[in-house]
Parts: structure tokens; C-alpha cells; sequence
């Protein structure tokens, strides 16, 4: 508008006047009759500039209650389950290990007689019950491991917990036959303990790798040691019982773990915990040690 304004200044004041025009003299008409002017047409007024007034929209009625804003309500989710308490893992060594060994042997999942000890053969041997029957492979046994395992056996027999070795015996040198002896066998990797030429216990042995034999050839026990730790390798000798230099009988945790994927450094190592415990008790110095093929 300020620009039509400004242009309207500029060309004169009546609308319509060309720039430059002359203002023709003003005539005075003759007389003439009366003629009925036309009636005068009003210029149709110009469109308003104004800007229309803006109506509220209409306000919904009272009657009608306007909708509630509708909100997602989150899902929740399921809470997870605690994971079942652990009775038994690597390292532990009880009568419940031995019974576990012994019901897992009835159902083909232990190769071996049970040792109480729970090593890496017994974990290996949980991990294929618990894969064969759909559980979390962990090789610990758990309380649902151990309720599955329970339901699929029997109470196992006083001879499947402690039967006397893993292998039949060998037929005895005839140097075990009279006296104390501690009569061991290669071959047979059993120890028997003899009074006399009657077997008074038998437990499974291992010997020492092809660097370190072990001796073979009558001896003597010449020193017992309870809690005996190897000076030389600074591993743990319970129940020991030297009877050729540093080579001695005694327990073996690794045995009773790894059975006989490994080997000693020249001793005899026995797995039962409790039939050494036993022997030591029993076998004085002096006793016959007598190591054969």
C-alpha cells in the first residue's frame, strides 16, 4: 500500500490523470432543453484491506466428553529365574563325590571305580549327563543335575562306592608271599597290601613317566611322613611312605582328578584317599616294599 501511495503522489491527485496533461478552459453550455442526466454509477468501493477476523473454533459440547489420551503401558518383563545352587564342582572330594561317580558309572557316564575326588574327569563326565538330558552344560553338579541324576539310579552298593581296585590283581611275586609287604605291580597298576600271602587291602597305583621310573626291585619302607610337601617339585605327599631315595607311596590328588593321564615323578601315587590314610596307619618302617612287572 505504501507503494501505490507513494505512486499516487507522484501522478497527481485525482486517479485516472495521464502525467503532463493540460487542463482544458472550462465552456459554459448554451441554454438548452432539460435533459434527465443519467444516474451518476458510484465506483464499487475497493476491496478491504483488512484482515479477516479469526473465529474460534467451536468448542466441543458439554455433553460429550472428549476422548482420553491413550498411553502405552510397557510390557513387563519376565523376571529370570535364579540358577540352581551348586552341591558339588572341581576340587570338591567327599562321600557325596564318590556316590555322584558311582550313579553316574550305572548309567555309563563314569569309566572308572569312584574316588571321592572330584577332578576333571568327573566334570567331563557331568557335562555329557547334563548335555544328554537338555541341562546347562557347567560340569558342576547342581541341585537340578543332581535331582535328575537321583531319579534315574538306585542307591548305590557299598562294593560300587569302594571296590577294591579298578583292575583285577596280578598274581603276586612270589617275594610277597611271606612277611609285610607293600606288593606292587606294574602291569596290573594295583598295590596290595599283604600280610603273609593274604591280601589285606588293594588300591589302584600309577607310576613315573619314562624320565622319571620308577624303581623297580625289593625295598623297605625306611620313613613315614604324614603331610609331606616335595622339597624338589614343592607339591603336596600326604600319607608318604619312602621306600628308595626320594620315591615314596602316597596319595595323589592329580591322580585321583586326571586317573592315569599323567604320571608321577618316580613315586607310587595312590587315588584313594582313605585306603592310604589306612595303609599309613598300618605299615610300619622296616615293612617290604616290592615293585615288579
Amino acid at each position: 500500500m505504501s507503494v501505490v501511495a507513494l505512486a499516487a503522489l507522484a501522478t497527481g491527485c485525482e486517479p485516472g490523470a495521464a502525467p503532463g496533461a493540460q487542463t482544458a478552459p472550462r465552456q459554459t453550455p448554451a441554454t438548452r432543453p432539460a435533459v434527465p442526466s443519467p444516474a451518476r454509477t458510484e465506483p464499487a468501493p475497493a476491496p478491504s484491506t483488512a484482515e479477516p477476523s479469526t473465529v474460534p473454533p467451536p468448542r466441543p459440547s458439554a455433553s460429550t466428553p472428549a476422548p482420553a489420551p491413550t498411553t502405552a503401558r510397557p510390557v513387563p518383563e519376565p523376571s529370570a529365574a535364579p540358577p540352581a545352587r551348586v552341591l558339588m564342582r572341581t576340587g570338591s572330594e567327599s562321600d557325596r563325590v564318590r556316590e555322584l561317580q558311582a550313579r553316574l558309572r550305572q548309567i555309563g557316564h563314569f569309566g572308572r571305580n569312584p574316588t571321592g575326588y572330584y577332578g576333571s574327569v568327573t566334570a567331563d563326565s557331568v557335562r555329557s549327563f547334563q548335555a544328554k538330558r537338555g541341562l546347562t552344560t557347567t560340569g558342576n553338579t547342581d541341585e537340578t543335575t543332581w535331582k535328575r541324576l537321583l531319579a534315574m539310579t538306585r542307591t548305590p552298593t557299598a562294593e560300587e562306592l569302594r571296590p577294591p581296585t579298578e583292575r583285577p590283581l596280578a598274581t603276586p611275586d612270589k617275594r610277597c608271599l611271606t612277611g609285610r609287604v607293600l606288593c606292587v605291580s606294574k602291569s596290573s597298576r594295583t598295590l596290595a597290601w599283604m600280610i603273609d600271602g593274604r591280601v589285606v587291602s588293594a588300591m589302584d597305583v600309577r607310576f613315573g613317566s619314562e624320565y622319571t621310573p620308577t624303581r623297580e626291585g625289593e625295598f623297605e619302607v625306611f620313613w613315614k611322613s604324614r603331610d609331606h610337601v616335595s622339597t624338589l617339585y614343592d607339591t603336596p605327599m600326604p600319607y608318604a611312605l619312602f621306600f628308595s631315595g626320594g620315591q615314596a607311596v602316597h596319595y595323589s590328588a592329580d591322580f585321583a582328578a586326571n586317573g592315569y593321564g599323567g604320571a608321577s615323578h618316580g613315586c607310587v601315587n595312590v587315588r584313594d584317599k582313605k585306603k592310604v590314610a589306612a595303609l599309613f596307619d598300618q605299615v610300619k618302617n622296616g615293612d617290604k616294599v616290592v615293585v615288579f612287572r
